[in-house]
């Protein structure tokens, strides 16, 4: 084979076993944490048969299972090591009894089933979250191992440094392997101690499907459609959690916008150009039962506490709902928008949040009122890296007729953006505004 043709066979290679991981890493990994008992060494043995896939596919070619030929591959490395110590007589019942179910039939060819290890995924998000562990090592290493995100992209959600990730990953390993945490869904009395980390690392995961921190897809729509099952999943583990319906409404209600949020050569589409006729009406039903449900749920705490309350993926639910609700963009109930996000600035407040509720009262009292709110944010540590400052004040300067600045804004939110769709779409906006003023500029004269 002449070296083009092979060095373009090793990268097509790579990009079959890319996608493989970034679709099935938490699958992979959480089968092999029953099989081998061990959450990090699983993850390590992951890691081997990625490599090892590189090496051989090449040779052999794709299989037609790929996850089931690297789970495979992790299990034969995994008896070659315990046959090299000495617990290996420890291991060989169970060994033998996947042998008898398997009845002989090599696991690569077996079809690859989905809810075969549903259980075994949501094991893992719990294991990940287990109170052992700070909340911000639950959180990096959940969206590590379960979402598999890398460092990189961690590190931008978080508007961290990337060795700051890194460690906490490492550390988050040590503490669950020194702590001997057991593979399997905690009791029902010790799930409430895990619910919030769980929440959290599900609503993460399903931003970084809704729009991704990096790569050349603007989204990653199965991700987000993975949190949510597994979202849905925990409502069945704890029907009374009113923050768990809550979670499942804004999923269904955000998901249900996918098929219009992308034209066809992939590129975003903003709310306010969205087909709505193209939004899944299924999903917005699916958020309409959950928020009803976490709305019961609130209302029966309120009555039992004697004060009121509501938490933030509710809130979250509700101006979701207010945007599913609207047949037009124009329509949007933003006024209703505005004073949910007030709400949610005071259960939950950062400076994202603030950024959204100057958005609504841009678009319920003018652009001049929101760009108030949003210079107010000017020095924020948090957005000071992200692209989500300079992209909002420039939409707001542009509506104002402030077309210099605006130009200037977007071109820096473009310089910030970490994804490549996003990125384009800024500049090409930033350049086509700057041509119209030039073009201004010269009538003028």
């Amino acid at each position: 084979m002449p070296a083009r043709d092979a060095a373009a066979e090793v990268a097509s290679i790579a990009r079959v076993v890319e996608a493989t991981w970034r679709i099935e890493a938490a699958k992979i990994v959480a089968t092999l944490t029953r099989y081998v008992g061990d959450f990090c060494l699983a993850e390590d043995l992951a890691q081997d048969a990625l490599a090892a896939a590189m090496s051989e596919w090449p040779r052999s070619g794709v299989p037609a299972n790929p996850a089931a030929w690297l789970i495979t591959t992790a299990k034969r490395r995994a008896i070659d090591g315990w046959r090299r110590r000495e617990n290996f007589e420890k291991r060989i019942p169970l060994l033998a009894d996947e042998q008898r179910a398997a009845e002989g039939v090599d696991a690569t060819e077996l079809p690859w089933s989905p809810d075969a290890i549903d259980d075994d995924v949501l094991r893992l998000v719990f294991i990940s979250c287990h109170p052992v562990l700070s909340r911000e090592a639950q959180l990096a290493l959940t969206l590590r191992v379960v979402a598999g995100l890398t460092t990189e992209q961690i590190a931008r959600a978080f508007l961290l440094p990337v060795s700051t990730v890194q460690q906490r990953i490492v550390r988050a390993k040590k503490a669950l392997a020194k702590s001997g945490v057991p593979f399997e869904l905690p009791t029902a009395s010790e799930r409430q101690a895990r619910l919030g980390g769980v929440l959290g690392v599900l609503y993460l995961m399903f931003s970084e499907g809704h729009v991704a921190t990096s790569g050349k897809d603007w989204m990653r729509p199965e991700l987000a459609l993975e949190a949510l099952r597994l979202a849905r999943v925990v409502t069945g583990l704890m029907p009374r959690e009113p923050e768990a319906h809550g979670l499942v409404a804004l999923m269904a209600f955000t998901a249900s916008r996918f098929p219009a949020r992308i034209d066809a050569e992939g590129r975003p589409v903003l709310l306010a150009d969205q087909q709505r006729t193209r939004w899944d009406r299924s999903l917005i039903g699916l958020g309409n039962r959950s928020l009803a449900k976490a709305r019961e749920s609130w209302a029966r705490r309120s009555a039992e506490s004697g004060r009121s309350e509501s938490g933030s993926y509710t809130l979250q639910a509700e101006i979701a709902a207010c945007h599913a609700a609207a047949p037009r963009f124009e329509l949007t109930d933003w006024r209703r928008i505005a004073e949910l996000y007030a709400q949610l600035c005071s259960v939950a407040p950062s400076p994202i949040t603030e950024l959204g509720r100057a958005i609504a009262v841009a678009e319920a009292d003018g652009p001049a009122a929101g760009l108030a709110l949003v210079e107010g944010l000017a020095d924020t540590k948090q957005l000071s890296a992200s692209h989500l400052l300079p992209s909002v004040r420039g939409e707001l300067l542009l509506r104002l007729g402030r077309n210099d600045e605006a130009a200037e804004e977007l071109k820096s939110a473009a310089e910030l953006a970490t994804n490549e769709r996003e990125r384009a779409v800024l500049r090409e906006k930033a350049a086509r505004l700057e041509v119209a003023t030039d073009r201004a500029a010269q009538r003028a004269e």
